[in-house]
């Protein structure tokens, strides 16, 4: 089916790119890309002039994705076909075909896969430009054309290599609201456990705003309250055990214990009452 719809796929692209096109594109003079990094994103961009900004965004955690931001929010809510074509300077090379990106209809921005972008990062590298078409400009028969210039990327790809292998690892949605699991009865915890308590630890070793941490035990409904309450506190006082011995504020702590209480699903069966053996995590910001 895939192999059906390239050849269609392109001619619809000679079709559009047949007839008079408005097209923005950063002039060689004004093609810059600039990068913003730190160790929670990497945001490499470039402005369009009269049109809008393109980035490249990688954050912590996650995979690279790519963002068109228009300034006019109309141009691209039904989508547009993206394709990587050769710059004038290098005449008898191909261009080729990406994909079909969807529209966002409420912002009017494109918003592309991981793969999209990855193709698009490896086309500015061999100077090409990745060009975004739709078929109406402002409703007119005219079609709309927006390209990202190669010009000046190779210096500034290295750069924005060099952030990626800096990111942390997670980023805050990761660990923000973590839950660990325990063993029937138990309270020591595993070594999965222990890594990801080290994963909290060296995120919140980087964000100063992180300025609290609540530590909630739990237990499944199995044996009596009492006990089943004691249980959720012996839990609940490991993961904050553990997390000062690797340095962790204590200040920053509330520790908190809840026996069978809060159940995050119902204790009918094996694989249910597993998951309300836990210890919850969350982490608050400024």
């Amino acid at each position: 089916m895939r192999q059906r719809l390239i050849p269609l796929f392109s001619l619809m692209l000679c079709c559009l790119q047949s007839v008079q096109a408005a097209t923005f594109m950063p002039s060689i003079e004004d093609s810059r890309w600039e990068l913003v990094g730190s160790r929670f994103m990497c945001r490499m961009t470039q402005a369009i002039p009269a049109f809008g900004m393109a980035e490249f965004e990688h954050e912590a955690g996650e995979e690279v994705r790519f963002i068109l931001r228009p300034t006019d929010r109309i141009h691209f809510r039904d989508g547009a076909y993206l394709v990587a074509e050769p710059a004038p300077w290098q005449p008898g090379m191909n261009a080729r075909d990406i994909g079909f990106v969807k529209g966002d209809k409420e912002s009017g921005h494109l918003h592309t896969s991981t793969r999209y972008a990855k193709n698009m990062l490896a086309a500015l590298n061999r100077g090409m430009m990745p060009t975004f078409t739709t078929d109406q400009w402002y409703g007119t028969p005219e079609s709309l054309r927006v390209a990202l210039s190669a010009v000046n990327f190779q210096a500034a790809y290295p750069e924005y290599v060099s952030c990626v292998s800096g990111l942390l690892p997670v980023n805050f949605r990761q660990v923000a609201r973590t839950a660990v699991l325990f063993t029937g009865g138990g309270w020591h915890l595993s070594d999965s456990s222990r890594k990801r308590l080290d994963l909290i630890k060296m995120y919140v070793d980087n964000d100063d705003s992180v300025n609290a941490i609540y530590v909630d035990g739990h237990s499944d409904s199995a044996g009596r309250r009492l006990a089943n309450r004691d249980l959720s506190k012996k839990r609940a006082e490991a993961v904050t055990e553990y997390l000062v011995s690797k340095g962790m504020d204590e200040a920053m702590i509330t520790t908190r214990y809840h026996g069978e209480r809060y159940p995050v699903v119902p204790n009918t069966s094996k694989d249910n009452r597993a998951r309300n053996r836990r210890v919850t995590i969350r982490l608050e910001r400024e």
